[in-house]
């Protein structure tokens, strides 16, 4: 089919291309000429695995990059809204873009068209998108809106586009249904898994999806729903590392007595330093001001963000703890990013964390595989840049570990022992065993579990007993 994807931030980008891997002819469109020049060059803006690959493969062919939204919509049986939804200062979405779009749009509607929300929208969008294109001089039965959320993962996006749990598409016409179901034919008929360039199966992945078809206004929820369940569930186990922390006990050994529960599951009960990137934060606040406009006080949502938000000052204090003072420490920081595989560092818990620690007066040494340049752009020129994990150790008073990059939990431990100037980790993401830390000599803090302590030496230990630290 034809498809018009508007929009070239990260929803918009990966959605393209993997609509061209599908076999559809895609026009992904944006209003700044600078970045659309740089894709049709080949350079990718986002830091994803198979994304460049992917407009490789289809660059020219199947995919084309225009700035002329009607233009795109005249050509195309289906347009997909991927424009950016930023939160206000009430903590609404900003829904000025979508607005914008939509009367664009109806300015090129000459016949059928499916309008699709694919940005991450508030319930009643799907009405008010319909009411603007109408009010611009559309006739109703020219056109139709469906609500089709994405459920992408940063770092792991193309694969959960290509691999999903599920489709979910809200429609109000079994017309719109019909087009949506051609679109996703090659997903949900298994047609895309039998190719031989197919981009590799990952892990656990059930193929062929389900697609959920619902009204518009439940699409709109399930989304917002998703990802407010899923900040509860991080919250929830950093809760419950706290309480670890206090009685002595191992959240990690909670957590698999939780996580076998299969009413429950292992996955996101992963204790650390909290969740960011530019879903979570941004979704639940707009999820509590739809509830607070429906009526209800969504109080359990203002808990999720107050443990996430605690969590990240209650480790500050665990590394103040370690310490003692931290004006002048040298510190050796491991990950930049909000989570792995991705080089975003909107709302990110490890910047948060740096900003805080260099205000503290700390001598910060950072590295992070993909999230640097960003990072420079939010710190300025008040902390050092390493490039490789033993640089940014080297002549460390601890290493703090902040984001759950592969490499990092893969580290050389012997060389790492080596570089730094006191053998102290403090892990915030628990990527390591503890007893691993201690026999190759540190002193292991981590989140929701015991302190793992090295072996003091002998001096060390007179020193203490003669009442010197």
């Amino acid at each position: 089919m034809r498809i018009a994807v508007v929009g070239s931030g990260y929803v918009g980008l990966v959605t393209g291309a993997c609509f061209a891997d599908l076999g559809h002819e895609v026009v992904l469109v944006d209003n700044d000429e600078k970045k659309l020049e740089a894709l049709r060059t080949g350079k990718v803006p986002i830091h994803e695995r198979f994304l460049p690959e992917l407009l490789e493969r289809h660059g020219g062919g199947r995919i084309k990059f225009s700035g002329d939204l009607q233009a795109a919509t005249r050509a195309s049986e289906a347009i997909f809204i991927a424009v950016g939804t930023p939160p206000t200062e009430s903590g609404d979405a900003d829904m000025s873009y979508v607005e914008s779009v939509a009367r664009e749009i109806s300015g090129a509607v000459e016949s059928y068209k499916v309008v699709v929300e694919k940005s991450t929208v508030p319930v009643y969008t799907n009405q008010w998108i319909q009411t603007i294109i109408m009010r611009n001089g559309t006739e109703p039965e020219m056109f139709d809106i469906a609500s089709n959320p994405e459920f992408l993962r940063e770092g792991t996006a193309v694969t959960d586009f290509l691999y999903p749990d599920r489709i979910v598409v809200g429609v109000e016409t079994e017309r719109a249904a019909e087009v949506m179901r051609q679109i996703y034919g090659p997903l949900t008929s298994g047609w895309y898994y039998g190719r031989a360039d197919a981009i590799p199966r990952p892990d656990r992945a059930q193929a062929p999806p389900r697609l959920i078809i619902t009204s518009a206004k439940s699409a709109e929820l399930i989304k917002h729903a998703s990802n407010a369940f899923l900040a509860m569930k991080i919250s929830f186990i950093n809760a419950v590392a706290s309480i670890c922390e206090t009685v002595g006990a191992n959240v990690q050994q909670v957590c698999d007595g939780l996580g076998t529960d299969s009413r429950i599951g292992p996955r996101f009960l992963n204790p650390g330093i909290g969740y960011g990137g530019s879903c979570f934060p941004k979704d639940l606040t707009a999820f509590r001001a739809v509830a607070k406009e429906s009526g209800y006080d969504f109080r359990l949502l203002e808990e999720v963000i107050r443990i996430n938000e605690e969590q990240r000052h209650r480790f500050l204090r665990k590394v103040r703890s370690v310490l003692w003072t931290l004006r002048g420490k040298k510190l050796g920081v491991l990950g930049l990013a909000f989570k792995g595989g991705t080089d975003d560092t909107r709302e990110s818990p490890a910047l948060l964390l740096v900003q805080e620690l260099l205000h503290e007066g700390c001598r910060v040494c950072a590295y992070d595989p993909a999230a640097m340049e960003r990072a420079k752009e939010e710190l300025g020129s008040g902390i050092e840049f390493a490039t490789d994990a033993y640089e940014a150790a080297k002549g460390a008073d601890a290493v703090l570990i902040l984001t759950e990059w592969e490499e990092f939990a893969t580290l050389d431990l012997e060389r790492l022992r080596g570089a730094v100037k006191y053998p102290i980790v403090l892990d915030g993401r628990n990527l390591y065993d503890p007893a691993v830390m201690t026999e190759h000599g540190f002193s292991y803090y981590s989140v929701g579990r015991p302190p793992a302590l090295r072996e003091e030496t002998h001096a060390a230990r007179a020193s203490a007993h003669n009442g010197r630290p």
